[in-house]
């Protein structure tokens, strides 16, 4: 069938796509939370991730990735990645309980999504990013909010993919057939691509890290792990945001403080994420 053709090209391309993203990245500047966000996402979307790549993290020349990260829709793409990598996780073991245990539809996307928010809150946004709060108790707090509007369109997108591709073959769902896996990649990359919108938002109102800049002591040059950090261009804010930790910078626009306040607020931005996510269902359950 035509079908399996394309998905063992696509396999062959995602495992070329992992090798190069996986020995590339080890020579790039960046925070190795984000490497293994590109790694994984790369696993998930093949050539699709390896473009975003070398399109918005690899270092051009020696000594630019600085200046190279800062341009915002970059950092956008990174905090993408990264929740995508992470949410990602909990999702892809979600779907193999589900279709393992024969889970009713929604149920079935109902543990994708509890899965998937909890690895993504706990691991891969509280632990990892653990540092730029003091404490994990307080990183879970200061990521609450982002990883949830971030999840939420996420899934959004992901639901009418993964519900209707390959509507009707049941190799789409059973997690020892390759054709299972090809439709979970195609619903992530449709997820990553909806949360990209609101990923952009949350990086510029400092609720979310976009892209990071890492280099060892004494390499020369600009160095400090924060400089891909996106600052905000209003007059008289700059030097009072650079001189805040991410904590304090994701605290004040939460809190809608004069210093950065976020436009729209973050409550409309949360009804936003839940329409999204809405629509999702609707269409969902509508046409599956």
């Amino acid at each position: 069938m035509l079908i399996d053709g394309v998905v063992l090209l696509w396999f062959i391309l995602t495992v070329l796509s992992l090798i190069f993203v996986a020995i590339d990245i080890r020579s790039t500047p960046e925070n190795p939370v984000m490497k293994w966000a590109f790694v994984l996402f790369t696993a998930y979307s093949g050539p699709f991730g390896a473009f975003l790549y070398v399109l918005g993290c690899r270092e051009p020349l020696p000594g630019l990735h600085e200046r190279y990260v800062t341009a915002r829709w970059r950092q956008a793409l990174g905090s993408t990645m990264h929740c995508a990598a992470g949410d990602g996780v909990g999702i892809l073991v979600g779907a193999v309980i589900g279709a393992l245990v024969a889970l009713p539809l929604m149920v079935d996307f109902a543990l994708e999504y509890v899965l998937g928010f909890a690895f993504g809150w706990t691991i891969f946004q509280a632990l990892f990013m653990g540092e730029m709060f003091g404490t994990y108790w307080k990183a879970l707090k200061g990521t609450f909010t982002s990883e949830f509007l971030s999840m939420n369109c996420l899934m959004g997108g992901m639901l009418p993919v993964s519900a209707l591709a390959f509507q009707g073959n049941p190799d789409a769902h059973d997690p020892t057939q390759a054709l299972f896996w090809f439709r979970m990649s195609l619903a992530l990359m449709v997820g990553a691509l909806v949360a990209y919108p609101m990923n952009y938002w949350l990086v510029a109102h400092h609720l979310k890290h976009g892209m990071l800049t890492v280099r060892p002591a004494g390499s020369g040059a600009d160095s400090g792990g924060m400089e891909g950090m996106d600052m905000p261009k209003e007059a008289g804010t700059d030097s009072k945001m650079a001189s805040m930790s991410m904590a304090d910078k994701m605290k004040a626009a939460e809190s809608g403080s004069a210093l950065h306040k976020p436009n729209p607020p973050v409550w409309v931005m949360g009804a936003v994420s839940l329409a999204v996510l809405a629509l999702g269902i609707v269409i969902t359950l509508i046409f599956a």
